[in-house]
């Protein structure tokens, strides 16, 4: 696959990206450093890299941060540290990423109702209890 046409989301399974990510892994033997808990410890510390490209960068700053070629690419090499590391926790826990993707879209779908929570960013157990409280007037 290394050899083949350029990944694209429109042309790549999230199976192929793993095959890829074990391919990687496999050729430099690192397979025995990556348990569960070593891979959740290196998501962690990636995405703490991915917010530091946010730190102190104010709301209406970020689309000129976007339009910046060199922090652009440095973001998606970020966002490609965790997603990589989150596609290897599951391939090492023999997780079916679309399935556990659509069973928790299928629990948050439950959790949060459009009717409850549209347009609104609060979370789901304040709006709940919102909606059962008596209202004034």
């Amino acid at each position: 696959m290394a050899d083949a046409a350029p990944l694209t989301d429109s042309r790549t399974t999230i199976g192929e990206l793993k095959s890829l990510i074990q391919e990687f892994v496999d050729e430099r033997e690192w397979g025995k450093y990556h348990n569960s808990k070593d891979i959740a410890i290196a998501i962690s510390v990636e995405a703490g890299e991915l917010l530091e490209l946010f730190e102190w960068v104010r709301e209406n700053e970020i689309p000129g941060l976007l339009e910046d070629p060199d922090k652009r690419r440095h973001l998606g090499e970020e966002m490609a540290d965790v997603l990589i590391l989150c596609l290897n926790l599951a391939a090492v826990n023999g997780f079916d990423v679309a399935e556990t993707v659509g069973r928790k879209l299928a629990m948050n779908r439950a959790k949060y109702p459009v009717e409850l929570v549209k347009g609104n960013y609060r979370k789901y157990t304040e709006l709940r209890s919102r909606k059962d409280a008596p209202r004034d007037g």
